[in-house]
């Protein structure tokens, strides 16, 4: 099938989070299935340095924007970058300024992006390839299906896909956006783009797309629900027939402690010992006790509540202040958060080690070094480091929704004794339910020499996440959907 898979950050090109390594891993997966796959990101300075085999062509005539075709570093996929100097060769994140604020017109910017992928969808640009299917991912893309619509360009289209990877980020601007980008001003009304007198970019795509899918079961059943709907669980009801959960993989090509080039020792479900080497470097990058037997709990990721950092604060406290555990943090967000995670540093010198900010190799060696990886996650539509986690023979300690529920088997009796645990869940999101699950994890891991510590890692390692089963998914779902008209939420009420 001939794919055009539409993202704002692709690993290897741009990343801030998941969406990017997502973004790079299952369209290279696809293409690994023989498809015709080809990736379209925005031209920030970073990407168009990491492009490889780059060759500018023109974009449509008249456009303010060109194409950069090459190649995704490390495969052989095709990319197109939307090359558009007024609107992301600037420096910053793809959302944020150095200040840390969103871009004051990045409703322009991504609505500029739907309009340059519709071109290439239409083939306006000279490519000489349309695709079948556009699959689209997260509210930065969340304009493409409208502006295809068939109803309001009387030119039938590619089916759709629209995956939703947090619906948390929504890409809301105020009403007045609408007139700036030229959208159909009837279309101001709830069952439309409206959203609490707001323009909601998500919406749009989930209204207008063929097919809605999310990133794990179980989080395509929560979102349908008020509690994590976000506002929009009576649209997503609405227009449940074509909404499917498919967990994310993993590219385990990039994360495998048994060929991972970002850590000093490479170790398997075989041959465990060289993780005790990544944990005594962790301990002296991040400035920690060189000490072997302490539990070191590790955490990578961005620095805001959704992810429970504050319950991660909380929790490892005392724990720290007693002696019991080494603490490892790497990310950033709320300054809030951030101020607080330095603090804490500050306050327990060689016991807290805090790195704000991403760094790409000292995430593989949080991973490989600690003992156990921490993820009390208030809502996560999939999560990946729980999955990271796993295959580096650290076990996780998760909160017991989304994509954590059905990825981690909690370690109880029953599932030690039947090999089927891989870590510690705990629910609800409480810090009591979070002391607890530590309190489990750190009792079995002080009684390790029973082996069933070694039995729990082992069952993590050996779990398959790869996108190989998670493309298969995909390519089942864009055969069967067969009808190529939009089918649209009735309107009313719900939506």
């Amino acid at each position: 099938m001939r794919i055009l898979f539409a993202s704002s950050e692709a690993y290897g090109l741009v990343k801030t989070g998941g969406l990017a390594d997502v973004s790079a891993a299952l369209p290279t997966a696809l293409r690994r299935k023989r498809q015709d796959v080809r990736l379209v990101v925005p031209g920030y300075p970073e990407a168009c340095r990491n492009l490889v085999d780059a060759s500018p062509r023109p974009g449509p005539d008249g456009a303010p924007w060109q194409i950069i075709e090459g190649r995704l570093p490390g495969t052989r996929l095709p990319v197109y970058l939307i090359d558009w100097p007024e609107f992301f060769q600037r420096a910053g994140n793809p959302y944020t300024a150095s200040n840390g604020m969103d871009w004051p017109d990045n409703a322009q910017r991504f609505g500029g992006f739907a309009r340059a992928i519709a071109a290439l969808a239409r083939d306006e640009a000279g490519l000489d390839w349309t695709p079948e299917i556009i699959h689209l991912n997260d509210w930065q893309t969340g304009l493409v299906p409208l502006l295809l619509d068939p109803e309001r360009t009387g030119v039938e289209r590619p089916r759709t896909v629209f995956t939703i990877h947090n619906l948390a980020y929504q890409g809301l601007f105020p009403a007045s956006t609408l007139s700036e980008l030229g959208l159909p001003t009837e279309l101001w009304h709830p069952e439309g783009l409206e959203f609490h007198q707001q323009l909601s970019f998500m919406k749009a795509g989930l209204v207008f797309s063929d097919l809605i899918t999310t990133v794990s079961p179980t989080y395509a059943r929560e979102i349908q629900e008020p509690a994590s709907g976000m506002g929009l669980d009576g649209l997503l009801r609405a227009r449940g027939e074509v909404l499917y959960g498919i967990l994310n993989g993993v590219d385990y090509s990039a994360w495998d402690p048994s060929r991972d080039r970002h850590i000093p020792v490479r170790y398997s479900a075989e041959e465990l010992s060289g993780k005790a080497a990544n944990k005594a470097a962790l301990q002296r990058r991040l400035g920690l006790e060189p000490d072997p037997e302490i539990p070191l709990l590790g955490h990578v990721g961005r620095m805001v509540e959704q992810k429970g950092m504050d319950l991660i604060h909380a929790a490892c406290t005392p724990l720290v202040e007693s002696g019991r555990v080494q603490l490892a943090l790497v990310g950033s967000g709320q300054k809030d958060l951030e101020h607080a995670s330095g603090a804490l540093a500050r306050t327990h010198p060689g016991r807290v080690g805090v790195h704000i900010g991403y760094d790409e190799p000292l995430a593989h060696l949080l991973e490989a070094g600690s003992d156990l990886f921490l993820m009390p996650s208030r809502f996560e539509p999939c999560g990946l480091n729980q999955l990271y986690s796993l295959r580096y023979g650290t076990p996780p300690v998760v909160h017991a929704t989304g994509g954590l529920a059905d990825t981690v088997v909690d370690a109880t009796p029953e599932a030690l004794a039947s090999g089927a645990a891989t870590g510690f869940s705990f629910t609800p999101d409480t810090l009591a339910s979070l002391t607890g699950a530590l309190e489990r994890a750190l009792a079995l891991y002080r009684a390790r020499d029973d082996g069933d510590w070694a039995q729990l890692q082992r069952n993590g390692m050996t779990r398959d996440f790869g996108w190989g089963t998670s493309a298969d998914a995909y390519l089942a779902l864009y055969r069967q959907w067969a009808p190529r008209g939009r089918r649209r939420a009735a309107a009313g009420s719900a939506l």
